[in-house]
């Protein structure tokens, strides 16, 4: 059984690693490989009552994540359609390429910590598209761009599916996580943008003019201010409602969904159906990215498997035995999430090491939170923000390795030598 299990999930692996080239959604290979996996199982084991605990329990832990998503993406759908990202990006102007360099850097590393690494990518993509006229220099903004928001995303619970998902499991809390990886991915940005802005040095930026949002339709000052305001608010109030209520954070995200949608709809309340279609809760369910929360419940009941037989405890011993360090391994994961999905390996890493053994806030779950989520910036198809970076402005792989990845790969472990220091003079 131990076998079957472990080759259909490599294979599975394969798949969603090779996904552009096999042109197969990642989401069908999940949902075969839980599929196969939990009948492996549970025709191996021949006790029904134990495997429906088993999978009950998994499917739990599943849904938590996949609620606070749909949540988390459905609020952010809402500011968008009001326009409410304008709030930000009208007030980026500037001329030389590299001053807009350093600003563009620094907003999306801080609005990729309260929105999170994907969204933020798309919103500043977008908004370069609008400001810059030459696509050479656009290639080298969406780059940095990629790794800003992968950077900007670790240290924040809510930023990075990964420390999502440790955030959740109670691997991490969200004042420790803040505190210990914000220097890390600090200098994980900083190093790759300082010598960009470097080599962009001296070089003017070519305008072009802002265009109408693609719906057509404006929304009022004050309806942007509110719903951008709201939104925000409500995804930064999540840490907080989960620490008084001790509540599970989905809870908290659709608590504030209720609110954003009541206020949605008083808002607009007076204005025509076909006018406002567009502006609400409904609309914004409808564009959420469903193929990726189907993957992660594919995903993350696959692991689950892995996790229940003890094949990924062994691994982990293995791991122990042969490499010996915890840092080097935990290095190594950072490194193997930009060739593969950073979603399965995290979420194995949280089933080979037991929270017995590593509590919460432990060394090793704050250094995979953030080895996990700038790790992907090395190659382009290492994270979601890089992948809808390259459809976005057509990125090919191999300028990106050329380009981009030296950069990330040197930013990727200055801040793993920044945290490394950091926790050897605070422990």
């Amino acid at each position: 059984m131990l076998t079957a299990l472990v080759i259909v999930f490599v294979v599975a692996y394969a798949a969603i690693a090779l996904e552009h080239p096999l042109k197969v959604n990642k989401s069908a290979s999940a949902l075969i490989a839980a599929g196969l996996l939990w009948t492996i199982y549970a025709l191996s084991l021949g006790d029904p009552h134990t495997v429906g605990e088993q999978l009950g329990e998994s499917l739990m832990g599943t849904a938590q994540i996949v609620f606070f998503l749909m949540g988390a993406m459905t609020i952010v759908e809402v500011v968008d359609a009001h326009n409410g990202f304008e709030v930000i990006t009208k007030r980026i102007r500037t001329s030389k390429l590299s001053s807009l360099m350093w600003l563009v850097g620094f907003v999306t590393f801080f609005l990729s910590a309260i929105l999170d690494n994907l969204t933020t990518t798309i919103v500043m993509i977008s908004l370069m598209r609008k400001l810059l006229a030459k696509h050479e220099d656009r290639l080298f903004f969406a780059g940095i761009i990629v790794i800003a928001a992968n950077s900007g995303g670790a240290w924040s619970p809510i930023g990075d599916v990964t420390t999502t998902m440790l955030w959740i499991g109670g691997q991490i809390t969200s004042l420790a996580i803040v505190k210990s990886v914000i220097l890390p991915s600090l200098a994980s940005m900083i190093v790759p943008l300082g010598i960009t802005a470097y080599v962009l040095r001296g070089r003017e930026v070519v305008a072009r003019e802002l265009v109408e949002s693609e719906h057509g339709v404006r929304t009022t000052e004050f309806e942007r201010n509110v719903m951008f305001f709201m939104g925000l608010g409500v995804l930064v109030a999540v840490p907080a409602f989960k620490t008084v209520t001790h509540l599970p954070p989905f809870m908290g995200v659709m608590f504030g969904l209720g609110i954003l949608w009541l206020v949605g709809d008083l808002l607009h309340r007076r204005k025509e159906d076909e006018y406002k279609q567009h502006l609400t809760l409904v609309h914004a369910l409808s564009k959420i990215d469903m193929a990726s929360l189907v993957f992660f419940v594919g995903i993350l009941l696959a692991v689950a498997t892995l996790e229940h037989t003890h094949i990924l405890a062994s691994l982990a011993q293995w791991l122990d035995q042969t490499v010996g360090r915890l840092d080097v391994i935990v290095l190594i994961i950072g490194i193997v999430s930009a060739i593969v999905d950073n979603v399965p390996l995290v979420a194995a890493s949280m089933g080979m090491y037991s929270m017995t053994d590593y509590p919460a806030n432990h060394f090793l779950w704050e250094f995979l939170a953030y080895c996990a989520g700038t790790g992907g910036s090395i190659l382009i198809i290492g994270s979601a923000a890089g992948v809808a970076a390259m459809g976005l402005e057509k990125i090919h792989f191999f300028w990106y390795v050329r380009k981009i990845s030296g950069l990330a790969l040197v930013g990727y472990f200055a801040g793993a030598g920044v945290y490394l220091v950091q926790y050897r003079i605070l422990h």
